[in-house]
């Protein structure tokens, strides 16, 4: 028997017999030789963060999801990937010779407690390095507005930070030295940017607020924009600029306020009920013709120099309001949406999704058991079935919490946030079967590797049993497994599809005869057996992969590779580690891999070990990693 400790609570997991008398706890388990590089990121941030989509000269989209910011070449089907930043990216500017970025991240936490400061990275788009990083220990909470200067050669950036005043402050980026700050506004900043023409004019808006900032020395004076006699609207969300220096704004009520240059906190113009509902993003083209995006209404406008409707196309409701616009090579446009999804079309023609993400929190996954696809299934009520290359969404209607494939690829099951469970047919997207276990989330939903039964862990203490008939299309209740005194997190079915495995919030390891949910207390009858997949946290094989001093709560998954060599989990801390199989020493050495920001819920390799997914929670974001 050997022991471990969690919040000291002793568990206890036993040796198999061909490894009693070789075994030692001083062994050192080496490291993988191979290693995971980020290949793929799914989705992408627009449910709350603005102006951040934009077309580089190389061909590639530039947006952010989790921590990393995605280089996405559309027409050769490329992702590179900017790995600088440590915790959410919050907001994105490009400077006028478009090839320097500057990307904001939030405030974070450091596996060991530390506290990780927000701060402005500015970095090379093309060679990838990091050229300054601005700010640290001045910003508070989060940076969420970044611009550079566009009329002294892009000299100066300006940040606003989440503080409650909202600070203002400009740099000299270069030096990484600050030149000035202000006192912004009490209320949300949604958008700061540098005049075109004047080096020296910084406008910001936000809640019922726009202000011209002039910088004279390291002081910057505002001045409100006035509306007159036009209702001030409860939040001016966007702005943007014409050719001759009108400063252009767009509001929660839907109007466009064009702002004099020279006079800039009077209006002269006003498009009023250009959109029902706000207006989230202006882009003015390179032309000299507006586009406005539109929240409610999800409508698209084009405008002429006189502020003229041209033409109009509508954004599908799946996708959401829209979050930001990009101009894109010809006539072509970008658009990113409140749902995580990135469209590209144009006004001849229709917008259809190269990016699609969920927008909720994420914790199902599992990979086809023969082809390159993927499964997720998040609180979002969205099932997603990806391929390496495109996805394909299925629908379900309860939020998902977990899901699994049948052994023949032909169904998968998928465990709902309240005692629901489904079975989906892979191809046609058909609902095959429903059924209702408890009324709690269910945690894991597993085949056996023989494909007759499916066991469905929930909350609720309990995990079910059923046996499957017809390939997966039937399914009847054969056993309830009862002995857990907290929720089921996890479990495994051994290879023969006899037994299963599991593990619970309170740390507890417990073994069940399959066929009738008979729970096994002999330790003879279960030590030697061998388990088809690996994903629970605790046990001989894997407990190793506890750093020291650890919570329970601090690994969220696992799984093993189906050579046998790696096991991948997943943590709070927004790391996916890497360690060699198996994993019986303590704290074991392992490949700590970033770019999630937020705890990560969930791995697995594909089928034929040739990538990893990993599936964030908060961050609602999928990262596919090559194994090299």
């Amino acid at each position: 028997v050997q022991k471990m400790f969690l919040r000291g609570r002793p568990i206890t997991m036993h040796i198999p017999d061909q490894l009693r008398e070789s075994y030692s706890l001083d062994h050192k388990v080496a490291l993988p030789e191979r290693k995971l590089k980020l290949q793929w990121v799914y989705g992408y941030r627009g449910r709350d963060c603005r102006s951040n989509l934009y077309l580089l000269p190389t061909g590639e989209i530039v947006y952010f999801n989790a921590s990393v910011v995605v280089l996405y070449n559309v027409e050769e089907q490329q992702q590179r990937h900017y790995l600088g930043h440590n915790d959410d990216v919050k907001c994105l500017a490009i400077h006028p010779d478009m090839v320097t970025i500057a990307t904001g991240q939030v405030a974070g936490t450091s596996k060991d407690g530390k506290a990780l400061q927000p701060h402005v990275r500015v970095w090379d788009s093309v060679s990838l390095n990091t050229l300054h990083v601005i700010g640290a220990g001045v910003f508070d909470r989060a940076v969420t507005c970044v611009a550079f200067s566009k009329s002294n050669g892009g000299a100066h950036l300006c940040a606003v930070d989440d503080a409650n005043d909202h600070i203002l402050s400009v740099w000299d980026w270069q030096k990484e030295k600050q030149l000035a700050e202000v006192k912004c506004s009490n209320d949300s900043v949604l958008g700061a940017v540098f005049h075109p023409m004047e080096a020296n004019l910084i406008v910001t808006c936000g809640k019922s607020h726009i202000n011209f900032w002039t910088m004279e020395g390291s002081t910057l004076t505002k001045r409100q924009g006035l509306f007159e006699k036009h209702e001030k609207p409860k939040y001016v969300l966007c702005i943007a600029f014409a050719g001759n220096g009108d400063a252009i704004t767009g509001d929660s009520s839907g109007n466009i306020y064009i702002w004099a240059k020279g006079h800039y906190i009077f209006k002269v113009q006003v498009v009023s009920g250009a959109h029902e509902g706000g207006i989230f993003s202006l882009c003015v083209l390179k032309d000299g013709t507006l586009v406005s995006g539109g929240g409610k209404d999800r409508r698209v406008l084009l405008w002429d120099h006189d502020y003229r409707k041209k033409s109009e196309i509508e954004v599908p409701e799946a996708f959401g309001p829209v979050r930001t616009l990009a101009e894109g090579k010809q006539d072509e446009l970008f658009v990113g949406t409140t749902r995580n999804a990135v469209l590209r079309g144009s006004f001849s023609g229709s917008l259809t999704p190269i990016v699609q993400g969920h927008t909720d929190e994420l914790w199902g996954l599992d990979v086809h058991p023969s082809t390159e696809q993927f499964v997720t299934c998040g609180q979002d009520k969205q099932v997603y079935l990806w391929d390496t290359s495109s996805h394909l969404p299925l629908w379900s209607k309860d939020p998902g919490r977990s899901v699994g494939f049948h052994p023949s690829g032909t169904v998968l099951a998928v465990g709902t946030m309240t005692g629901r469970w489904l079975v989906l047919d892979t191809d046609t997207r058909d609902l095959v079967s429903m059924h209702t276990d408890g009324n709690e989330i269910i945690s894991a939903v597993k085949y056996s590797p023989d494909g007759a039964y499916l066991a469905v862990a929930s909350h609720d203490n309990f995990v079910y049993i059923y046996s499957v008939t017809e390939n997966g299309r039937k399914y009847s209740r054969v056993g309830k497994c009862t002995g857990h005194s907290s929720f089921v997190t996890h479990l495994d079915w051994s290879t023969d599809s006899q037994f299963i495995v599991t593990n619970s919030g309170d740390y507890e390891i417990l073994f069940w005869e399959a066929s009738s949910g008979k729970h096994i207390t002999s330790a003879d009858a279960v030590r030697n057996l061998e388990w088809a997949t690996s994903t629970c946290v605790l046990g001989f094989n894997v407990f190793g992969i506890w750093p020291e001093g650890a919570d329970g709560t601090d690994i969220n998954a696992l799984c093993r590779s189906h050579d046998n060599n790696l096991l991948a989990s997943a943590d709070d801390f927004g790391k996916v580690h890497l360690f060699s199989n198996p994993c019986s020493q303590p704290r074991a050495p392992s490949h700590i891999n970033g770019g999630h920001s937020s705890h990560v819920t969930n791995v697995a390799f594909l089928h034929d070990d040739s990538h990893l997914i990993s599936t964030g929670g908060k961050d609602t974001s999928i990262l596919q990693w090559v194994l090299a």
